[in-house]
């Protein structure tokens, strides 16, 4: 008796779920493969370390990895060359608790991250990348463009940044500094524009809303984005804020608006309008005060600082914006410019 033929229907459901099933078993062993591989490097690394103790670790120590690694290769195949060995002795150095390892980052991720010469910036950016499961080209790109550095020039020091660690998203945060949202200068290498060529503000928004997946990369942890020229209207007058975010670790609204050049008094006061308007008629009693963040190809802090007075409580920030990856000497000093004009505003 010939079989009834299942429905197409039921044939494409079962073959969803088989291939869920088998797909998540693909994940389930290559997590478990790089689990061990980053945990065996680290153990290797250790064993290199405890042999040099004693001796003289310039000459010793090289000749010993020299060794190593040539028995290792021939026995073993390709991954175990002298530099890779050098990186596994500086991953145990760098990472001396084996138990303290994020099982998602690879060992890709944990050879850039031990380039990270500061350990605060190191601990940073392994926090940020096991918890928003960046790429390693994401990581890489982060440790460039000194994404821990730019964002330290905002605040007094270092543990206000620890505090932006968090593992888990808080109901409100009781005490909000608005400033752990703002970094300066933003980096836009991403968009591909080039030095020579002059963007209209029109187009710079359709950039970054095409690069929508690097630009919440660039402004950190917990962003969700709300829409483009969201209309306000006030007394029949429409306003149109260039990009609006909400930031959910700190229960924020974030507005955004695009300047092709240096920050004037209009456009202070435009901003504060939109930050106002949004705290009285958008916001919710849990949210705290709206954000707003003038991002410009020059700034102009006193304008800002003589356009809101004394007003502390209106948080309208400038940051300056960088289209092509800048060097790591331009990077730095516009790093401790920023971190220098915010000391001398802020005391």
């Amino acid at each position: 008796m010939k079989q009834p033929n299942l429905p197409i229907e039921a044939s494409e459901s079962i073959y969803s779920q088989i291939k869920a099933v088998l797909l998540g078993a693909r994940a389930k062993v290559l997590t478990t493969v790089n689990t061990a591989m980053v945990q065996a490097y680290w153990h290797v690394g250790k064993l290199i370390v405890e042999a040099q103790g004693g001796e003289d670790r310039a000459a010793y120590g090289d000749d010993l990895i020299k060794r190593i690694s040539s028995r290792l290769t021939s026995e073993l195949g390709k991954g175990f060359d002298a530099s890779n060995l050098r990186n596994m002795r500086s991953f145990y150095l760098a990472f001396p608790n084996c138990d303290a390892l994020r099982h998602n980052l690879s060992w890709t991720h944990y050879r850039s991250l031990i380039h990270v010469s500061n350990p605060d910036a190191r601990k940073y950016y392994e926090e940020e990348a096991s918890t928003g499961r960046w790429s390693t080209r994401q990581l890489e790109r982060q440790i460039a463009t000194q994404y821990y550095e730019r964002l330290l020039s905002t605040h007094r020091d270092s543990s206000e940044v620890r505090e932006l660690i968090k593992k888990n998203i808080p109901a409100k945060p009781e005490n909000f500094d608005p400033l752990s949202l703002v970094h300066d200068p933003y980096i836009l290498e991403f968009i591909g524009a080039k030095e020579d060529v002059v963007w209209r503000e029109s187009e710079l928004e359709q950039a970054l809303i095409s690069h929508l997946e690097e630009f919440l990369l660039e402004l950190g942890r917990g962003f969700a984005f709300i829409g483009r020229q969201k209309r306000i209207t006030i007394d029949g007058q429409h306003f149109y804020p260039d990009l609006v975010f909400y930031n959910v670790l700190t229960h924020s609204y974030v507005i955004i608006d695009l300047k092709m050049r240096k920050v004037d008094y209009s456009d202070v006061g435009q901003m504060q309008l939109y930050v106002n308007y949004y705290n009285r008629d958008v916001c919710q009693p849990d949210d705290n005060p709206t954000i707003g963040i003038i991002l410009c190809s020059e700034k102009n802090d006193t304008v800002i600082e003589y356009t809101l007075g004394d007003r502390k409580d209106i948080g309208v920030y400038s940051a300056k914006y960088d289209l092509v990856m800048p060097t790591k000497e331009e990077l730095t000093r516009e790093i401790e410019l920023t971190r220098h004009k915010f000391k001398m505003i802020n005391g």
